[in-house]
């Protein structure tokens, strides 16, 4: 491209640069379109569709693993062992038990 920026008018360098950016737009669009296209045909090989795998990984954020700590006064009470810790192992922690203790 032999575009010679220096002895462009600020008219014309901003006019360049909305070009650009619309030219960049347009590639991300192409780009997108072409990804999603690419992973709706590898889906496909596996006999699902990009819908059923967006919807398969939504509906795992948010759910509980598998409790692996138990508040030994309470067996209800239960913890996985991620994010902050229940008032019940900190108080266990307190009174001098560790988390082996408290496994289940």
């Amino acid at each position: 491209m032999g575009v010679d920026v220096n002895q462009m008018s600020k008219d014309e360098l901003k006019q360049l640069i909305k070009d650009a950016e619309k030219a960049l737009k347009s590639l991300e669009s192409r780009r997108l379109a072409e990804a999603k296209k690419a992973a709706e045909s590898a889906a496909k090989e596996y006999g699902f569709s990009l819908d059923e795998l967006m919807d398969g990984s939504a509906k795992k954020k948010g759910t509980k693993g598998p409790a692996k700590y138990a508040n030994p006064a309470d067996k209800s009470q239960t913890w996985t062992g991620k994010g902050r810790k229940p008032n019940w192992v900190n108080e266990a922690l307190a009174a001098g038990k560790s988390l082996d203790d408290l496994k289940i």
